[in-house]
């Protein structure tokens, strides 16, 4: 099961474990060589009685596998009412109201495959349906592949700033905000808060538990005095106490929660 924030596993005894290692190509008798000594290995481990230890498979990767491979997992999703991410290769006829994010992760975080990022966009959508968004200054925090700064925009949102620590997370909101032709609205940029800029009306920060509470203080300063609305993602059920009381202890009031498989999103506004 997934433990420390979603950031590593604990293995479960009674469950069958598979391993899997890549290694780089060689020539065939290298590969051969390679493989006999790990069957040997194997057979050694077995005489130690830890569990039953089951057969080696060994094939060759293409290099061009990595790049498509997931593509077929990736499918049109729909999130919410209208929120519709749309992968870039793929086809959708849109519904009335429809808010279609065409989307290439590439290498960032978001997808909309993740609990987290699914909560986060249902939120903003509420939001929207409130009037928060059209017109309002939003900030990202830890933007991933853009995917929640360009729905704010494709919502009405009047300017949108994305920071993340990853340059490649960079170029990847840089990417789909052209894609989406919110460019001239999202501004992405390296770093994180404090950002500098005069505060924001909504403050959307999917990490994980231990940065929110790290960051508690500095998130508040980023939201607008008299109700500018946060909502955190990434965050485990069992830490959710947690992440509640920093909010808190940052000045901010804790108005929602929303789970899905074991994540939390919870929305707060600084008074």
């Amino acid at each position: 099961m997934p433990v420390d924030e979603g950031l590593a596993v604990r293995l479960d005894p009674t469950r069958p474990a598979i391993v899997r290692a890549y290694l780089p190509g060689a020539e065939d008798d290298a590969e051969r060589g390679a493989i006999e000594s790990v069957q040997e290995a194997l057979w050694h481990l077995r005489a130690f009685g830890l569990r039953e230890i089951g057969g080696l498979q060994a094939r060759t990767v293409h290099a061009a596998d990595w790049a498509e491979a997931w593509k077929p997992n990736f499918p049109v999703q729909r999130i919410g009412r209208s929120i519709v991410i749309r992968p870039s290769w793929r086809r959708h006829r849109d519904a009335p109201g429809d808010v279609v994010l065409a989307l290439d992760p590439g290498t960032a975080f978001g997808t909309g495959l993740h609990p987290s990022t699914r909560l986060c966009l249902r939120r903003l959508e509420r939001w929207s349906d409130e009037g928060r968004v059209r017109g309002a200054r939003v900030l990202d925090v830890g933007s991933g592949s853009g995917i929640l700064a360009i729905a704010a925009a494709r919502l009405g949102a009047a300017r949108v700033v994305a920071v993340d620590t990853d340059p490649l997370a960079v170029d990847a909101t840089h990417a789909n905000a052209r894609r989406n032709r919110v460019a001239r609205v999202v501004r992405a940029r390296r770093g994180s808060i404090p950002t500098g800029e005069s505060t924001f009306d909504l403050v959307l920060a999917n990490l994980v538990a231990s940065m929110i509470v790290e960051l508690a203080l500095g998130l508040t300063d980023e939201l607008r005095p008299g109700g500018g609305r946060l909502v955190t993602g990434g965050v485990f059920a069992d830490r959710e106490a947690e992440v509640r009381r920093a909010l808190n202890a940052a000045g901010l009031h804790v108005l929602a929660r929303e789970e899905e498989e074991e994540w939390v999103a919870i929305e707060a506004e600084r008074p």
